[in-house]
């Protein structure tokens, strides 16, 4: 229902300002902010849209509020990867870890259990890197981020990109 002209207006010219303000605080807070999501990267980006339209559709909640509520959700973000970047136990609490799903041709159907992924979408990732063979294929890994990672059969000994999979054998990763 219409209420007034002037809640149309304070809608326009706050929504836009708060808009500019998350632009400006979202660029100046740098690429980690804006990459792929981890679960705590989708919860802070859920809390700053919630912040933009309780900003722009509420009277109640003034532009200097909103833009203060957006650049501390910014700020708190940054301190948790900051930390996370300089402390293994931190990072262990903020993310998950990289997940092998399958390895040398076989699926790991225990961790597709456990990560909730079917043998349906670790095909579909095979096919997408236009792998058509699964045994010509050393790992399938579930990323950080939830995307996967194809990697073909190995040529050298050395797989030390796999390293901090959970579920690769340490000594298939030698250094």
């Amino acid at each position: 229902m219409f209420n007034s002209w002037d809640n149309l207006l304070n809608t326009l010219i706050v929504g836009t300002l708060g808009y500019v303000a998350v632009i400006f605080i979202l660029r100046i807070s740098g690429k980690r902010t804006l990459s792929k999501w981890n679960s705590f990267d989708f919860i802070v980006t859920i809390a700053l849209g919630s912040i933009l339209a309780n900003l722009m559709l509420s009277t109640d909640t003034s532009l200097v509020q909103g833009t203060l509520g957006i650049a501390m959700l910014v700020f708190f973000q940054l301190i948790i990867t900051w930390l996370s970047v300089r402390s293994k136990i931190f990072q262990g609490w903020i993310k998950s870890e990289p997940t092998l799903l399958l390895f040398q041709g076989e699926l790991q159907h225990n961790a597709l259990r456990h990560q909730r992924v079917t043998e349906g979408e670790v095909l579909a990732a095979l096919r997408a890197k236009g792998i058509a063979v699964i045994e010509d294929v050393e790992a399938v890994i579930l990323e950080t981020d939830g995307s996967f990672s194809v990697i073909e059969k190995i040529k050298r000994s050395s797989a030390s990109a796999l390293v901090d999979v959970k579920g690769y054998p340490r000594d298939a990763a030698r250094i």
